[in-house]
């Protein structure tokens, strides 16, 4: 049995970006070949892309994982890594993109729309291109970036001309399948539709599509029945027809009563996306009402009560009966025109293209506070910072060289005195906790020593050959002492033999 789905939570997660190589090229009769590392690949992104084959968000709701393909490794001889495959995923047309605040970040409206559901990681560069006057021969490369992880929620607007509204049992199931070739399940009791159902219909040359959304009741704009589920799928209709039941055997109801509850609850809904699809509140669309059930004859008697007072208002009134098919020629040809005359005042939805904005050149790349664990420590917070840590291969005494004279360039170090940073104090930077030391110089001015090392950071824990000869005749003697006087002797006998 079909499921219709039309909300789902997923999490995505793109492909992270390969690392660097780290090679120098090596020939016979060449010793000094030079860097020859490849960039990394870059990740693949996840992407979604409006599909007018896919008609709901089920796919979504049994496989809410989608995760992009990583990025390969660069190699030696100035080879690249291959960049990772995006990962496409089809959506519906009027999906809605939140994020997990519920924040908006995408109306897609339109055949071909996409949306950058995650970016992919960017590859580390090889040691060929970090080569410079400075590092002719580096002994190290950049690792790749990570994957953007996001987590997403998908909703589902139902993209039709007409939206059919009305009370629970109006008549508006019934009224989809005689108009449309759609099969809507139809029962004699309320709430049988749970799902809205979307019927094409065609009226001479004119083709347009309805949509039967769950009945409402008082209270829907505040979540009472199934209102908030499916008054959304409203949103994007242009047109909104009131079915109402003539023949209803509830006491406390009648046709006028019904439509203004319903107007009420119309004028409450506020859509979400008002801003992006142009067509107003729901209080403002073109409204046209079906009075159905005719074919009873007090439904009928009902029908002529009421039929003036509805056309003060200014609303095309309709006598129907989707039992007996009475008036449905009528009723088909005047939402026929009611759409075209939409769709001759507003342009059909085109794909959207992507809007990028460029960051200004004088915004600030790094802010500077204190740690409040950390007694005089400091937390540096960038974009720019922190995605060098990424990149930075601690291992590598070159490459954290490297990575200082980074943060030093890009004015960290000034900043922190600026602040009162002491010398020693911890500084953190995406995670990571070092010991500033604020005299070390940048990489032009020191000398550079075998590849993957640095100077600054030489460690002096290790004894060196000299060193450990002392040590070596400083034992032999302390041994030797040791074992004359185990023996009784005396270093002035020995001189007296």
């Amino acid at each position: 049995m079909s499921r219709f789905v039309d909300r789902v939570k997923i999490d995505v997660v793109a492909g992270n970006g390969g690392h660097g190589c780290s090679s120098v090229h090596r020939e016979k009769f060449k010793p000094l070949g030079g860097p020859d590392g490849g960039n990394g690949g870059n990740g693949g992104d996840v992407r979604l892309v409006v599909d007018p084959q896919v008609h709901t968000l089920l796919d979504f709701h049994f496989r809410p994982h989608a995760r992009g393909t990583n990025g390969r490794p660069g190699h030696g001889d100035n080879r690249s890594g291959a960049n990772g495959d995006e990962l496409v995923l089809p959506v519906p047309d009027g999906t809605v993109v939140l994020d997990d605040k519920g924040n908006i970040l995408a109306d897609m409206v339109g055949e071909g729309t996409e949306f950058i559901a995650a970016q992919g990681g960017r590859g580390g560069l090889g040691n060929a291109a970090l080569a410079s006057k400075a590092r002719k021969a580096p002994g190290f490369a950049l690792l790749g970036e990570p994957g953007e992880e996001r987590e997403l929620i998908l909703e589902l607007k139902s993209v039709a001309d007409v939206g059919l509204v009305g009370f629970p049992s109006a008549g508006k199931s019934s009224l989809v399948s005689v108009l449309s070739a759609a099969k809507p399940k139809i029962a004699d009791y309320p709430f049988t539709t749970l799902t809205p159902n979307l019927g094409v219909v065609t009226a001479g040359a004119d083709v347009f599509t309805v949509a039967d959304v769950p009945g409402l009741i008082p209270g829907a704009s505040e979540g009472r029945g199934l209102g908030l589920e499916f008054l959304r799928h409203l949103e994007r209709c242009a047109v909104l027809a009131h079915v109402v039941d003539c023949a209803t055997l509830d006491p406390g109801r009648d046709p006028l009563s019904d439509i203004n509850a319903l107007e009420a609850e119309l004028a409450a809904y506020r859509p979400a996306l008002d801003a992006d699809h142009s067509l107003g509140d729901l209080a403002s669309r073109p409204r046209i009402v079906v009075l159905n059930k005719v074919d009873i004859p007090e439904a009928a008697e009902l029908a002529d009560l009421v039929e003036a007072d509805i056309a003060e208002r200014g609303w095309p009134v309709y006598r129907i009966s989707a039992v007996a098919h009475q008036g449905l020629s009528e009723l088909t040809f005047a939402l026929a025109e009611m759409v075209s005359d939409y769709r001759a005042k507003n342009a059909k939805p085109v794909a959207r293209r992507a809007i990028i904005r460029p960051k200004a050149v004088d915004q600030g790349e790094f802010t500077i506070e204190a740690d409040p664990s950390i007694e005089g420590g400091f937390i540096v917070r960038g974009a720019r910072p922190e995605r060098w840590i990424i990149q930075t291969q601690f291992e590598n005494d070159e490459a954290v060289g490297y990575l200082a004279d980074r943060l030093n360039r890009l004015g960290v170090e000034a900043a922190l005195v600026k602040r009162g940073a002491k010398p020693g104090a911890a500084v953190t930077i995406a995670g990571m906790t070092f010991d500033w030391e604020p005299t070390t110089p940048t990489g032009d001015a020191v000398p550079i020593t075998g590849r993957g090392t640095d100077i600054r950071l030489e460690r002096n824990d290790r004894v060196g050959a000299a060193e450990r000869k002392v040590a070596r005749k400083a034992r032999r003697e302390h041994s030797d002492a040791d074992s004359e006087q185990a023996l009784g002797w005396d270093s002035d006998d020995l001189d007296d033999e």
